[in-house]
């Protein structure tokens, strides 16, 4: 193993954490921000928020402390996707901007995704060009739903279009469930990773799959942490209960079974996750080429995610695959 890179890494901007508060303090805010804005945004969090905005040499020096020779960076959850159209593309292009320079002081050190506002596709198109042509980003990151829309609607196919002819994966990241949804979730703080973060996403991802989105873009490539918020688990479950829904006329028949689409557009990482159980099987059903290493710093210990993948019960090939050699691959890193 020559380096261990992570692939879940968030950062946040001034802009973008000031932008939060003001919508927080506005009008008609999303129930499930407004819960993670009061839980994150107090004093509590502010230890939280001092290592997300540091893109320097501290974060550099508590990468070497703990081991960790790379991270690709994105922006936090939720990002832009809680503001309105024009703010939340300006606000995608400035953090662009900074992290591109954090990247251009630290190479070796640092790659980047490409934060956009599907707020607006067709400016959205546009900044995953300039990050892909310019800025030299890897992939493009999505805080999973935009004010409770998902990917699989026709009007943000341009997106997937964009991100497929540019060979940008797409990091499919959390965030707590959507206005439609998140009512049962605001009970006991499900809404947070606990639970709803997994939920939600994992229902944005089996969106993309029975929607047919995948077999318009066959070449896009998605990521999601976790170990796949749980649908690896579900993959043999969700081919048999698809194949009844077919027969009753609950949904239509895809060219291909569910698992099929996640075996072959899908990429999991470990972020958040030691537990080796979890990890073998997604080994053993997806195969060791579409597993990666993340630590999702600063919300997770990655000091307790390096230990793990160094001491846990792996062959030289797989450690060699999750560590580095799939993330170098997926993303395109020198």
């Amino acid at each position: 193993m020559r380096r261990r890179i992570t692939v879940e890494e968030a950062f946040i901007t001034p802009a973008i954490l000031d932008g939060w508060k003001a919508v927080l303090n506005g009008k008609n805010v999303e129930p499930g921000f407004a819960a993670m804005g009061k839980c994150l945004l107090g004093p509590a969090g502010k230890p939280l928020f001092d290592r997300l905005l540091d893109l320097g040499p501290a974060r550099i020096a508590h990468m070497d402390s703990v081991g960790i020779d790379m991270q690709v960076l994105s922006l936090t959850a939720p990002g832009v996707q809680v503001f309105d159209p024009a703010q939340g593309a300006k606000l995608a292009a400035d953090s662009n901007d900074v992290l591109a320079e954090a990247v251009k002081a630290y190479p070796t050190r640092f790659a980047g995704l490409t934060a956009v506002a599907p707020q607006d596709p067709g400016v959205a198109v546009r900044e995953i060009e300039r990050g892909a042509k310019i800025l030299g980003m890897h992939g493009v990151i999505i805080n999973s739903h935009t004010s409770g829309e998902y990917l699989d609607l026709p009007k943000y196919w341009p997106i997937l279009e964009a991100a497929e002819a540019l060979n940008m994966p797409i990091y499919l990241h959390p965030r707590e469930p959507g206005p439609a949804m998140v009512a049962p979730f605001l009970d006991y703080g499900l809404y947070f990773a606990t639970w709803g973060f997994s939920a939600e996403t994992g229902l944005h991802a089996m969106r993309l799959i029975m929607s047919g989105a995948l077999d318009r873009f066959p070449r896009l490539r998605i990521v999601l942490g976790h170990l796949g918020e749980g649908i690896p688990y579900y993959l043999p479950r969700i081919d048999n209960r698809y194949a009844l829904q077919v027969r009753l006329g609950a949904t239509a028949k895809l060219p291909k079974k569910p698992s099929e689409y996640f075996k072959e557009s899908f990429y999991v990482t470990t972020a958040g996750i030691t537990f080796l159980g979890s990890l073998r099987l997604c080994l053993d059903e997806l195969g060791p080429e579409r597993v990666l290493l993340a630590a999702d710093y600063p919300y997770e210990d990655d000091g307790e995610s390096v230990r793990f993948i160094n001491d846990t019960a792996l062959t030289v090939t797989e450690r060699q695959l999750i560590c580095e050699s799939n993330a170098v691959r997926v993303f395109g890193l020198s």
